[in-house]
C-alpha cells in the first residue's frame, strides 16, 4: 500500500544498525562530566565502524534514558536534535527514535533530514512507564503540515517493555495498523531490547500484511538467529548483537558488525 521503505531502502534484507545515543540532559544516567560533546564523541565512534562496514542505514535512538519518558522535555529535543545533526551519515540512510515520544522523534525526523523514524503505533498499551497511548493520527497529520511526506514511519505493535490492551491478535493488530493507520513498515519486537520475538508471532504478522508493507525485526536480530526469520521478514534492526558481549549499552565491535551482515546476507 506504501513504498516509501522501499524508495529508502530497496534491498531484500537491509540491515537498519542502531547508533545508540547515551542518557541526554536530566536522565538519571545523564554523564554530566562528559556532557553532550562526550555523547557526540561516543555515537561517532560507533557509527565510524558501522558505517565502514558497509550497514544499509543506522538509526539513532536515546536508548540510554532509563526509565523511559512518554512525552520528551525540551532539553532532549534538542539534544537529539544536535547528535543527529552533527552525525548524520552520508554514506547511507538514517533514522530517527525517541524513546517513547513520537511527536519528538518526528520533529527531531524533519529537522535533521532523516529518510524515516521508529516509532510505537497505534493502539493503547500498559506499559512499565504506565498507561500508553500513541496517537497515529495526530502524528501523520503532523508529517504532512511539516511537508515531509516522504519520511518513512516504522510502526512498532509488539513494544518491548509493554503489553497491548486488548484481546486482537499480533496478525489483525497489524492488518490493521497498515490499512488504518497507514503504517509503512511494521515492527516486530521482544519482550524488551535484545530479545527477540516469537517465530510463530512473525510469521503470523507477515502473513497478515501479505506483502503490503515490509515487516522487519525490531529486536533480538543475532548473526546465529537471523536465517530463521529471513523468510517472513523484509528487514532487520539491530543493536544488542553488534555490541560488546552482545549488551545493548555497550560499544559496537567491528568483528560483530561483519559477522552479522555476513549472515543476514547469506540469509
Amino acid at each position: 500500500m506504501t513504498d516509501r521503505f522501499r524508495r529508502v531502502l530497496p534491498g531484500a534484507l537491509p540491515v537498519i544498525a542502531m547508533a545508540h545515543v547515551p542518557a541526554l540532559p536530566g536522565s538519571p544516567l545523564y554523564d554530566a562530566e562528559a556532557g553532550i560533546q562526550g555523547a557526540i564523541d561516543d555515537v561517532r565512534r560507533d557509527l565510524e565502524i558501522l558505517v565502514e562496514e558497509g550497514v544499509d542505514a543506522v538509526l539513532f535512538c536515546n536508548e540510554n534514558d532509563r526509565p523511559y519518558l512518554l512525552e520528551a522535555p525540551p532539553v532532549h529535543v534538542a539534544a537529539m536534535g544536535r547528535i543527529v545533526g552533527e552525525l548524520a551519515p552520508e554514506e547511507c540512510p538514517f533514522g530517527v527514535d525517541y524513546l517513547w515520544d513520537a511527536r519528538a522523534a518526528l520533529g527531531v525526523a524533519v529537522a535533521t533530514g532523516a529518510s524515516f523514524m521508529r516509532e510505537v503505533l497505534p493502539g493503547v498499551y500498559e506499559s512499565d512507564m504506565g498507561l500508553w497511548e500513541p496517537d497515529a493520527a495526530a502524528l501523520l497529520r503532523q508529517r504532512r503540515a511539516y511537508d515531509a511526506g516522504d519520511l518513512c514511519v516504522l510502526m512498532n505493535i509488539t513494544p518491548e517493555f509493554a503489553s497491548p490492551l486488548g484481546d486482537r491478535p499480533a496478525g489483525t493488530r497489524a492488518r490493521s495498523a497498515v490499512v488504518s493507520s497507514l503504517a509503512d513498515a511494521i515492527l516486530v519486537s521482544g519482550a524488551m531490547a535484545g530479545a527477540a520475538p516469537a517465530l510463530d508471532t512473525v510469521r503470523e504478522v507477515a502473513e497478515a500484511v501479505a506483502g503490503d508493507v515490509p515487516v522487519i525485526l525490531n529486536t533480538g536480530a543475532t548473526a546465529t538467529g537471523i536465517a530463521s526469520f529471513a523468510p517472513f521478514i523484509g528487514g532487520a534492526i539491530v543493536g544488542s548483537d553488534l555490541k560488546r558481549d552482545g549488551e545493548t549499552w555497550g560499544p559496537v565491535e567491528r568483528e560483530r558488525v561483519r559477522r552479522f551482515l555476513d549472515a543476514a546476507r547469506s540469509a
